[in-house]
C-alpha cells in the first residue's frame, strides 16, 4: 500500500479538554518530532498512531491514512503491517549470525529473488549500518554480541531496505551511540513517514515539525525554522566528532588534541 499522507484528528487531553487543532497532516518523506516532559502523553500519541486509532483509545484521536479511516481487517492483517517500531531497547535474543538473520528476514518479506541479489542486499544493509555506528558490523558476527549501537544501526538499515512499513515510530534512540542524523536520513531517503519521541536537540531541531505534548494533549505545533536546522547540523557535527574520539579511545589510542569546535565571538 502506497501511503502519501497520515493525518491526526484532534482528541482530548487528560483533563478531558479537546485539543485545539483540526487535523495535523504528515506527508511521505517527512519527520515529525514528539516532545514534552515525562508523563505529558508522548507514548500515548505513539500508541494512537501505531493502532491507527479511530476514536476508541482514551484520547479519542483518529488517525487517517491517505485522508481516510482504515478498516478493522486492515489493522489485524499481518501482511498489511504498515508501521514499524524502533525502541530504545533493541537487544537481539536470536543465536544466529548477522548474515543468517538478514537472509531470513529478506525471505520472510518476499524480497528474495536470487542468491546473488540477496547477498548484495545484505552487503548494502551492513554497509549503510556501518555509516551509522562507529563500531563496524561484520556479517559473520553473532547477533548476541552486538552492542546497543550496533543493534540499532542494523535495525535502522533493515527498516530502510527490507521492511515494507512506510511509517516508522522511533522512541528515544538518542543514547544509542550512533550517528543519529545519518540514521534518520537513511529512512527519509526511502520516503518513509517518521515520528520520533525525543529529548535530543539534534533530532528535535532536524524535524519538519514538532508536536509539543502537555497533560496528555498536543498543545502546540512548531514548524522548524532554517536557523534551527542549521543548529541541528552543527550539533550533529559535534556528536559525530565525539563518536570518532570514542572509537579512538576504544582502540587504545591516546588523545592529544581536540578539534576547534567554536571560536568565541569578540565583544
Amino acid at each position: 500500500m502506497k501511503i502519501d499522507k497520515l493525518s491526526i484528528l484532534a482528541g482530548k487531553g487528560k483533563n478531558g479538554s479537546k485539543e485545539k487543532f483540526g487535523s495535523i497532516d504528515i506527508f511521505a518523506g517527512q519527520k515529525t518530532g514528539i516532545v514534552g516532559p515525562t508523563g505529558s502523553g508522548k507514548s500515548q500519541l505513539l500508541y494512537d498512531i501505531e493502532k491507527i486509532a479511530s476514536g476508541e483509545t482514551k484520547t479519542g484521536r483518529k488517525i487517517l491514512i491517505n485522508g481516510k479511516p482504515v478498516g478493522k481487517n486492515f489493522k489485524i492483517d499481518p501482511s498489511q503491517k504498515i508501521i514499524g517500531y524502533l525502541t530504545q531497547h533493541m537487544n537481539f535474543m536470536t543465536d544466529s549470525s548477522v548474515k543468517d538473520f538478514l537472509e531470513s528476514h529478506i525471505k520472510t518479506r518476499g524480497k528474495h529473488r536470487s542468491k546473488k541479489s540477496t547477498e548484495q542486499l545484505i552487503d548494502k544493509i551492513i554497509d549503510d549500518a556501518n555509516t551509522i555506528t562507529g563500531e563496524k558490523i561484520d556479517k559473520g558476527m553473532n547477533l548476541l554480541i552486538l552492542s546497543g549501537g550496533q543493534s540499532r544501526a542494523l535495525m535502522i538499515s533493515d527498516l530502510a531496505h527490507v521492511s515494507e512499513s512506510p511509517i516508522i515510530l522511533i522512541d528515544e534512540i538518542e543514547n544509542a551511540g550512533i550517528r543519529i542524523k545519518s540514521a534518520l536520513d537513511l529512512l527519509i531517503k526511502k520516503g518513509k513517514i517518521i515520528f520520533l519521541v525525543t529529548h535530543d536537540p539534534i533530532l528535535a531541531l532536524d524535524t519538519d515539525k514538532r508536536l509539543v505534548m502537555k497533560s496528555g494533549a498536543i498543545k502546540n505545533i512548531i514548524y522548524t525554522s532554517i536557523k534551527e536546522r542549521g543548529i541541528a547540523n552543527y550539533l550533529s557535527w559535534i556528536n559525530n566528532y565525539i563518536l570518532d574520539v570514542r572509537e579512538e579511545v576504544r582502540k587504545g589510542k591516546q588523545i592529544e588534541e581536540l578539534k576547534l569546535i567554536c571560536t568565541p565571538m569578540e565583544a
